[in-house]
């Protein structure tokens, strides 16, 4: 059976598009993982100014009851991404976001502030498109590569997104269309960029034999994988949990810490810092796909994501002591927070898998990672509705990002302890 399945890897591969090969393959992800921030993001541009549900900030109602839709999506992945079949992904990821778009056109349709039910159910799908996209790229000598390149997709689609909701509002579209007449925007782009990744072949017998053969996981392989390697992933799930939180309040009030800088906004502005951020953060994790080691190379990207910690607690002294502007401070923010979030997402969860050998997936370990990371948002966003923020957002966000990356610096060490201490165990047995 194993050699069928080789024969049939050799036949994928001889029938893909070879002529562009790994650029091939980062384009379709890059472009499918940006045009979906398209029906994701741009409604934080908006600024819902004056509106409260149940005495509560309206733009942080809908901007929870998203992630609340998205949180609940990515625990729901922990099965269906992790089970799912190579074949059947990308109808997946077209029906999930029209399913998202429909939610959208719900939104404007429906009067406010009750729409913001709609906000969830545009999440809800969204969740799991970014598993389904990483499956495709993962168990392949240049996997690092290619998830640095949909990593930054991202990063960037979250700046140009909000710019192109600025754009629409510009124009004269009212708040409550402009978030589904964003996602119109992204619909063409998006069709073509799915269907080059439905050209994608699986990994070939090299990249099996360099980095394990990844394959759909049901429950009681989940549970074996989890159980053994429990305590290093609580904590590194704990750091990327931090992380996640910050980033997810940089993003979705971004306008609102741009103001606080005493920066003006435009929609280039959004554009222009996450392009810096993405382009650093691509290059950096992206270049771990040339450490043929995998043990080297898992603890290269600890070690990136420790100094994007160290960044992320720099940035704000460096802000208060007047030795960078506000555009800086929101740079190095950025890389602070994206370094480690894209390191875990790109490289230690990959080599872990091709370390040990296990039967495990970057899929599963994905949205078990994503589920807690957006559980922990909501729970921010939930608190930050309970206590007043009486001296402007930019001090909380200030602070928070003090906190955040002090205990994610606690919480990264001890998983990187942990994993040394395995690493030295299984180098003695």
């Amino acid at each position: 059976m194993a050699e069928q399945s080789k024969s049939n890897v050799s036949v994928s591969v001889s029938s893909s598009n070879s002529r562009f090969g790994p650029f091939w393959w980062t384009v379709a992800a890059f472009g499918t993982y940006f045009c979906m921030y398209g029906f994701r993001k741009p409604f934080t541009a908006a600024s819902y100014a004056n509106m409260t549900v149940w005495g509560m900030d309206y733009k942080t109602v809908i901007v929870t009851a998203q992630v609340l839709g998205y949180m609940t999506s990515k625990f729901i992945g922990i099965k269906m991404v992790a089970e799912i079949s190579h074949e059947r992904r990308i109808a997946r990821i077209v029906v999930l976001i029209a399913v998202a778009e429909f939610a959208l056109i719900l939104f404007g349709l429906v009067a406010s502030p009750w729409n913001f039910v709609f906000l969830f159910l545009n999440g809800l799908p969204l969740g799991m498109v970014f598993g389904l996209v990483v499956g495709v790229l993962e168990g392949r000598r240049q996997t690092e590569l290619l998830t640095a390149g949909l990593c930054a997709s991202f990063i960037l689609a979250d700046g140009v997104t909000k710019s192109v909701g600025s754009w629409l509002l510009q124009l004269g579209l009212p708040e409550f269309w402009m978030p589904a007449a964003a996602g119109l925007v992204f619909s063409v782009p998006l069709l073509i960029f799915v269907a080059m990744l439905a050209n994608v072949p699986p990994p070939n017998p090299e990249d099996v034999l360099a980095r394990s053969e990844r394959l759909p996981l049901d429950s009681i392989a989940r549970k074996q994988f989890f159980r053994r390697h429990a305590s290093g992933l609580v904590f590194l799930v704990s750091a990327y949990t931090l992380v996640t939180i910050l980033r997810s309040i940089r993003a979705d009030f971004a306008a609102e810490i741009w103001s606080g800088l005493g920066l003006t906004i435009v929609p280039e502005i959004f554009t222009r810092s996450e392009m810096l951020v993405a382009a650093t953060v691509f290059l950096i994790n992206g270049l771990t796909a040339f450490i043929q080691d995998n043990r080297r190379a898992f603890h290269v990207a600890m070690s990136i994501s420790m100094l994007g910690l160290v960044l992320l607690l720099a940035a704000p002294f460096c802000l208060q002591a007047g030795l960078c502007d506000g555009f800086t401070f929101m740079v190095l923010v950025g890389l602070g927070l994206y370094l480690p979030y894209v390191a875990v997402q790109t490289t230690i969860f990959e080599r872990l898998i091709a370390l040990t050998r296990d039967r495990g997936n970057l899929g599963y370990l994905v949205s078990l990672a994503d589920a807690f990371g957006y559980l922990g948002y909501v729970a921010v966003m939930l608190g930050k509705n309970a206590v007043p923020i009486g001296s402007g957002f930019l001090v909380f966000f200030v602070w928070t990002s003090v906190s955040i990356g002090v205990l994610a610096i606690i919480a990264l060490g001890l998983a990187w302890r942990d994993f040394l201490s395995r690493s030295s165990k299984n180098s003695a047995t």
